[in-house]
Parts: C-alpha cells; sequence; structure tokens
C-alpha cells in the first residue's frame, strides 16, 4: 500500500490496484480515482475542480450528508461501512469540543481497512473521546490547531492509538499550521512512544 502526501489533509492511497484520494484540495492528482472520501465540505477539503478532473463514470465518492447535495456522491453516516473491491472504508466521529468549526452530523473520519492494515484518516478533529475506541496501524492526524487539534492533542492521540506510523496533516498549506508544527510532533511522539513519524514533502510516497 502506498500512501502520497498532495499537502494540506490530501492524500492518495494506493491498494489494491485502487486509487483513492482523501479530501481534495491541493498538489498533483494525476490519476483518475477508484474511491474519494470526503471527510467533510469545507473548501479545504472538497475542491470541486479537482474532484471534476480525478472523477469517472466509475469513481465512488463517500462523504457527509452535506457534502453530498452538493458533489453526486453516496452519503456515509457516523458508523457505517463500504466495503469496495476488497477495501472495507468505516466513516468514524469528526468534530470539535466546544468550538463550532465541526459538527458531529457534518464532519466524518475514515478507517480504510485493506489486508487487515488499517489507516486511519483524522479528517478535523478534535481530541474527542471516541478516539479511544480507533484501532489502526498508520494515523493521519491534523496537528494545525484553531480548527482541529494541536501538536499536543495529537501526541495525545497517538498515545492512545498507538500505531505503527504517524503522519501529520492540516499545516503547511497557507490556512493553518506550520513545518515546525510538524517537527515538533515528530519529536514529542518519538520521545514519548514507539510510533514513527513521516514527515512528507509534497507529492512525496511512502510504501506501508
Amino acid at each position: 500500500m502506498q500512501i502520497t502526501w498532495l499537502g494540506h489533509a490530501s492524500f492518495k492511497i494506493k491498494a489494491n490496484k485502487q486509487v483513492i484520494y482523501l479530501d481534495p484540495y491541493s498538489g498533483e492528482y494525476d490519476e483518475k480515482a477508484d474511491i474519494i472520501l470526503i471527510s467533510h465540505g469545507h473548501y479545504d477539503h472538497m475542491s470541486i475542480n479537482i474532484i471534476n478532473k480525478i472523477r469517472s463514470d466509475d469513481t465512488i465518492i463517500l462523504s457527509t450528508k452535506e457534502v453530498v447535495a452538493e458533489v453526486n456522491a453516496t452519503t456515509m453516516s457516523l458508523g457505517d461501512k463500504k466495503r469496495i473491491k476488497g477495501i472495507e472504508i468505516e466513516a468514524v466521529a469528526a468534530y470539535n469540543i466546544g468550538r463550532g468549526f465541526h459538527h458531529k452530523d457534518s464532519s466524518l473520519g475514515f478507517i480504510i481497512d485493506f489486508n487487515n492494515k488499517k489507516i486511519y484518516f483524522a479528517g478535523d478533529t478534535d481530541l474527542i473521546p471516541e478516539i479511544g475506541n480507533i484501532k489502526a496501524d498508520i494515523v493521519l492526524l491534523p496537528i494545525g490547531g484553531i480548527y482541529t487539534m494541536g501538536v499536543r492533542d495529537a501526541v495525545e492521540a497517538v498515545k492512545i492509538i498507538k500505531p505503527r506510523i504517524a503522519i501529520p496533516m492540516h499545516y503547511g498549506s497557507g490556512v493553518v499550521g506550520t513545518k515546525e508544527d510538524a517537527d515538533l510532533f515528530k519529536e514529542m511522539v518519538e520521545s514519548k512512544t514507539d510510533t514513527a513519524v513521516y514527515i512528507l514533502q509534497n507529492g512525496e510516497t511512502i510504501t506501508v
């Protein structure tokens, strides 16, 4: 399985010859999508222009009811699971606590399970109680703060989930968060846990 960071909170995952894009927003989208997962409808997670570029007649788009109203997609609600060509996708909670940017009924995270290797894409979330239920080998976590958890809460999420690999996101695009935040996240995680942190350059791919 390959993971490519496309900047901000957007990723490309290749598994079982399937191309999965997460939260298309910016970067180089060089292949048509088999699956597109959209965590919520904010502009920096759902570029209609990019979605139209990467979708085909066979592309499956999974997202919230809010997003489905804007694009031709299939609604996923909290706890739903879909199995698509050997890949299982589960919708999990993603929301803010005490702030109004992201709500339970309009924002999701996703767990992508292929051959019992699980990737947790947190979406835009705080350190919510439901993170205690997440089991994943690889976590893609926001670290930018303001709209999502910041570095220290993201470190706590890693300590709770205990993944093998953590990849920071939601920084470095000019929206919120910096490379220095990513560096601090890596330093704190690797000093406190056994999790390896990969800080990817825009367009960089790792095989997991």
